[in-house]
């Protein structure tokens, strides 16, 4: 992408061929960003966090509110009807056009952090080897994404607009536009709160490059901390800057005294630790853990009762174990900053630039993803997106990125179980695969450097998707778990979250030993 005259039309191509998607599948997100609409525009603000017509009631943070407010303004001109609060479940082709159109419109935002990065990128490895087909497998890596695809062009959500923010707050980091960076992430959290995820890298990073500040031109090169070189009045912008955004997303509610309902409908904890299809992550395997025993227990001899709110029953809400303890939020917030915590003392002793903050991001995203309160399996993109950054200059991430989104994007598969989507989701995820395999394989494995793809282990674990498929859609095809119909999302679920804590383990390793330096110096070379 060397220039916008070439990038443009690729925007304008891909655009077209998410159109194509216009009339297949859309989730009950759908409906969810129709009333959200319909609130904001037919209603006051003081009423927009109280209003429970439907039960798709807006639990984003105040900016998303007033994003929708603002797509309101459009959706009255083309479909009356749409803004109606009491229009419940309203779906004319007028509408779907529009919010699917909207959904393609703002990717836009996404289109342009790329290009943005790109650019960045192209200044700073002036001498990498096949530079400008990295930069163009980078573009087809996040803009064409299976995750993006599926999840807002088909199941219906505005990810793309959220991750163009988020990408341009991590451009302007890269750049050393340390406040531009903040002030993004600051609006991108008022947003879309499932970005909390990754604030700790964001806050820690901020903090020791910018307000410890090193006499060197390089603003990302941090001093050593102390009471000498700590900078009070690069603190005052930075915490100036944060809570200016925040007062002004929340100033409002503050003012009419309804922060308590505004949070309770953004920090729901009384929906469970797992969603009703349980992401890949470490509480899958726990949950799995306590079938199990479960079955082991009753052949033992010993009187089990599985609790009605069974956490295989497939619904949203408290579900209990039957042998393993229950988990408390406050469990998973602790095993959450536990395991973040050597990310997070790594980077504040080694700030050694843009590429440990990109990796603390990375390793955030993980552990909350992985040990989190009902994460939803969505939340994979917010790994994967940024672990593409990474990959695409470092050989060393490439295999962890090859295993991480074939495995995270396959997760994905279930959200489209109508068997009309099968064949499309099938297709677009082998595309997927082939286009990463072989991207990674032509530009960014240089010559002269070791091809360090996956392990025997790992190419047939990951081949087992194969199987796994079948057992899940064929065997959904014909009946067989109408006794157990969560077994093939209980089997998918497992089966994925084994490679992601995997993938995990690898990354925070090549993180922590350091090997990367050497990646990097090695690639100069050639």
């Amino acid at each position: 992408m060397s220039s916008l005259k070439e990038f443009l039309p690729l925007c304008g191509i891909l655009s077209v061929a998410k159109v194509l998607l216009l009339r297949s599948y859309r989730s009950t997100d759908f409906e969810v960003h129709r009333n959200w609409l319909a609130i904001t525009h037919s209603l006051p603000i003081s009423k927009w966090y109280f209003e429970d017509t439907s039960e798709w009631t807006l639990d984003y943070p105040p900016f998303f509110a007033w994003f929708e407010w603002l797509m309101s303004q459009v959706a009255v001109l083309v479909d009356p009807r749409i803004v109606d609060v009491h229009n419940l479940m309203y779906a004319s082709p007028l509408c779907v056009a529009f919010q699917r159109g909207s959904v393609i419109a703002t990717d836009l935002v996404l289109a342009y952090a790329v290009h943005q990065y790109c650019q960045w990128l192209r200044k700073r490895h002036t001498k990498l080897a096949f530079l400008e087909e990295r930069l163009s497998f980078l573009w087809v890596l996040v803009l064409c994404n299976f995750g993006l695809i599926i999840v807002d062009h088909i199941h219906f959500q505005y990810n793309g607009f959220l991750m163009g923010v988020w990408l341009l707050s991590i451009t302007r980091m890269m750049e050393g536009r340390v406040i531009m960076s903040a002030f993004l992430f600051a609006a991108l959290l008022n947003l879309k709160h499932i970005f909390l995820y990754v604030s700790p890298a964001h806050f820690i990073y901020l903090f020791r490059v910018y307000c410890f500040p090193s006499r060197r031109k390089d603003v990302l090169t941090a001093a050593a901390p102390s009471i000498w070189t700590f900078s009070l009045l690069n603190l005052v912008k930075l915490g100036t800057t944060v809570v200016g955004v925040f007062a002004v997303s929340f100033g409002p509610f503050v003012l009419m005294r309804q922060m308590p309902q505004l949070l309770s409908r953004l920090f729901p904890f009384k929906r469970g630790l797992c969603h009703a299809y349980w992401a890949p992550n470490f509480w899958a395997l726990y949950n799995f853990a306590d079938k199990l025993a479960v079955i082991a227990g009753r052949r033992m001899g010993f009187n089990i009762t599985v609790p009605a709110a069974s956490l295989t029953s497939g619904l949203v809400g408290d579900g209990e174990h039957a042998v393993l303890p229950a988990v408390p939020p406050v469990v998973t917030a602790a095993l959450t900053i536990l395991t973040i915590l050597p990310a997070m003392m790594y980077v504040w002793r080694r700030p050694v630039g843009p590429e440990s903050f990109l990796r603390c991001l990375i390793l955030c995203a993980f552990s909350s993803f992985l040990f989190g309160w009902h994460v939803h399996e969505k939340a994979i993109i917010l790994i994967i997106i940024p672990m593409s950054l990474l990959a695409v200059e470092q050989p060393d991430v490439a295999r962890i990125y090859i295993i991480l989104s074939t495995i995270g994007h396959f997760s994905l598969l279930p959200l489209l179980f109508k068997p009309a989507e099968t064949l499309l989701k099938t297709l677009l995820l082998l595309l997927s695969i082939v286009v990463t395999v072989r991207g990674f394989r032509l530009y960014v494995y240089p010559k002269g450097y070791e091809y360090k793809g996956l392990r025997r282990l790992e190419v047939g674990y990951v081949c087992q998707l194969v199987s796994v498929f079948l057992f899940a859609e064929v065997g959904s095809f014909l009946q067989l778990f109408t006794k157990l119909p969560f077994l093939p999302l209980m089997v998918t679920s497992v089966f994925c979250a084994v490679a992601v804590l995997h993938s995990w383990i690898l990354f925070y390793h090549n993180t922590l030993s350091g090997g990367w330096f050497h990646t990097e110096e090695k690639q100069k070379e050639h």
